[in-house]
């Protein structure tokens, strides 16, 4: 999905893939790890992401596991933080939320021309939906 810099995007990005996650059968905790860590990224593309006027989400589930991409056109961030900010801090807990909903997270970064979050998740499966036995699943 090519959206705006803006965050008007971010319930499509939300619904579009929490949807796709229960028709699966993923569980809802689950589910609400992923759109967590993804609403966090998106976030930072829309606040971090300029001057490009939008941002990118790719998505592929498989093999037991969801993939999101968040791609930006920012400055970069500099470093991946080590500890929490203080209580009274209005800012700088998304990548450290991310870290704790997810199972991996990878940051491409290239000073000036942008960056790249890769979310991984392996899923977990809500055992009362019904299914065929072969889960069909696709790239969005």
């Amino acid at each position: 999905m090519a959206l705006p810099r803006q965050a008007v995007g971010i319930p499509m990005v939300r619904r579009a893939l929490g949807d796709s996650l229960c028709s699966l059968g993923v569980t809802e905790e689950c589910i609400s790890d992923i759109l967590l860590a993804v609403t966090e990224a998106c976030a930072n593309a829309v606040r971090h992401g300029g001057p490009a006027n939008r941002y990118e989400v790719e998505t592929s589930i498989g093999e037991g596991r969801c993939d999101v991409r968040i791609i930006d056109r920012g400055q970069g961030i500099v470093r991946v933080p080590e500890h929490y900010p203080s209580s009274d801090a209005e800012n700088g807990r998304g990548l450290l939320i991310m870290q704790a909903v997810v199972d991996e997270i990878s940051f491409d970064i290239a000073p000036g021309r942008g960056t790249v979050v890769h979310l991984r998740k392996h899923l977990d499966w809500d055992d009362d939906a019904v299914f065929s036995d072969d889960r069909v699943l696709a790239a969005v």
